[in-house]
């Protein structure tokens, strides 16, 4: 066990520094001055000033030479600075726990809604359970979620006063309940429709033809021996839903006004802030790869079978 999670960290850094060098290449290939869009457009930033802020943060320097530094001071453990003048570790140690929340709370919705959905159409294939479920989640799959999120707000929201529409203060779980659930949508149709197909797969397994021959009760069999069986790779789309659900929130937190990582996303690419969407993004790409080993270990809990060599 402890070898496969040194290699599997290890198989983890060429990934971690492939996607910081595109996050870093597509920021900083954005068109645009970032130093007179801390100006704002009615405003003209001084030579001198503009001068002194590019040789601050090395603008003048190639490319490749700005992302080496990047990395030197990344491996110490320093993210940089924003352009507003602020460390980019102390913007995301007050907004990780919004993100945390939100994503937790989207992912607790696509677990606990879409594992037993497809686990019932599953068992109940081609009656009216399971055709409910399979047209509901193709017509989630054809919505795009950031509409359902304008719709969600105007009517959950505004006309029947529901639920929080903005901001955090009513805190959690009130105020994360309807972005979480909009959130939730990116996910919910693949995970219930990979329940279902699984359980269909186990429902026809031998060894529950040997449980049903035995005599146990069609109940225990299902949640025993075909349910638990076939959470094996509903595990792992979880596990990695949750890696896109936290990278996911940028459009969700600006919609929604939550002033987690994706907002701090969402308000420095129009700012050109490089230093702030290079940060974040290295730190969502950590956490897939974090979460992508846990569900790897995960496998041989689940599923004796399956050996880590």
């Amino acid at each position: 066990m402890g070898g496969y999670i040194v290699r599997r960290l290890l198989m983890a850094v060429p990934v971690l520094f492939g996607t910081t060098f595109i996050i870093y290449l597509a920021v900083y290939a954005l068109p645009g001055d970032p130093i007179q869009s801390l100006a704002g457009p009615n405003q003209v930033v001084s030579p001198s000033v503009a001068q002194a802020m590019r040789e601050r943060y090395h603008l003048d320097e190639p490319l490749l030479i700005r992302y080496g530094l990047y990395l030197r001071g990344l491996l110490g453990g320093d993210l940089g600075v924003s352009f507003s003048g602020r460390p980019v570790s102390e913007i995301i140690a007050a907004s990780w726990p919004v993100t945390f929340q939100l994503g937790l709370t989207a992912w607790l919705f696509t677990a606990v809604i879409g594992v037993p959905l497809g686990a019932l159409a599953g068992v109940r294939r081609g009656r009216a359970a399971d055709l409910l479920v399979l047209a509901g989640t193709t017509f989630l799959m054809g919505v795009p979620f950031f509409v359902v999120a304008y719709v969600a707000q105007i009517v959950l929201g505004v006309n029947l006063g529901w639920l929080p529409v903005s901001g955090t203060e009513a805190g959690w779980p009130l105020a994360y309940v309807l972005p979480g659930l909009v959130l939730a949508l990116y996910g919910l149709p693949q995970v219930t429709r990979l329940t279902r197909t699984s359980v269909l797969d186990n429902l026809g397994a031998d060894h529950v033809d040997t449980a049903i021959a035995k005599g146990l009760p069609r109940r225990t069999v299902v949640l025993r021996h075909v349910v638990r069986n076939s959470l094996v790779p509903v595990v792992s789309l979880l596990g990695v839903s949750l890696g896109y659900l936290l990278s996911g929130t940028v459009l969700i937190e600006g919609i929604f006004n939550l002033p987690g990582l994706g907002y701090q996303i969402f308000v420095a690419v129009p700012q050109h802030d490089g230093p702030v969407v290079v940060g974040v993004g290295t730190l969502l790409v950590i956490v897939f790869l974090l979460v992508n080993l846990m569900v790897d270990l995960l496998y041989g809990i689940l599923d004796p079978r399956i050996r880590l060599d």
